[in-house]
């Protein structure tokens, strides 16, 4: 029988194949799109997906106290974004959104790297363990088990949210 953390495992597996979906056979051109909101552009494919996987790798490594794949493994420098390696995205105006043009491979490069390391930071865990509550950052009482679901579902909003673009383009 599968323990919790095995299902949210899945859980950030099924993730990744969304991403990809959501991403692949897409030229720079409709990634970088941004639908028109008649108050202003609303956020692109590029820009979703990159703040997605951005929330991803930010959280784990904070809630399991290790460094992040965006600067570790180099993902800042191939992506060459003008925003301080600690952008998530959060917060971004509507010019930095415009700013994330990024190739389709590039971006599911990253999200795969994130998912590798977020299958290794799962792996092995007990039930027990996800119990753990986690520093103050997210306020009072907050288990990894929360986190984790928080970061499950905030990652499934932007992939729907990819995958409509995708559709509303046409593509």
């Amino acid at each position: 029988m599968a323990n919790a953390a095995a299902v949210i495992a899945d859980a950030f597996g099924r993730i990744r194949e969304d991403v990809t979906s959501a991403v692949e056979g897409l030229d720079d051109e409709t990634l970088a799109r941004r639908p028109d909101l008649g108050d202003g552009p609303g956020n692109s494919i590029a820009w979703t997906i990159w703040h997605g996987t951005r929330v991803q790798d930010d959280h784990l490594a904070e809630a399991f106290g290790t460094e992040q794949v965006w600067t570790s493994q180099g993902w800042s420098e191939r992506f060459g974004l003008p925003f301080d390696d600690g952008a998530t995205g959060y917060g971004q105006s509507s010019d930095e959104v415009g700013q994330v043009r990024v190739s389709g491979d590039l971006l599911i490069a990253y999200h795969d790297a994130v998912t590798e390391r977020t299958h290794q930071l799962l792996d092995g865990l007990t039930d027990d363990d996800l119990e753990r509550i986690l520093p103050g950052t997210w306020g009072d009482g907050i288990s990894l088990a929360v986190r984790l679901v928080s970061v499950v579902g905030d990652d499934m909003q932007h992939i729907g949210q990819a995958a409509y673009l995708r559709g509303l383009f046409g593509k």
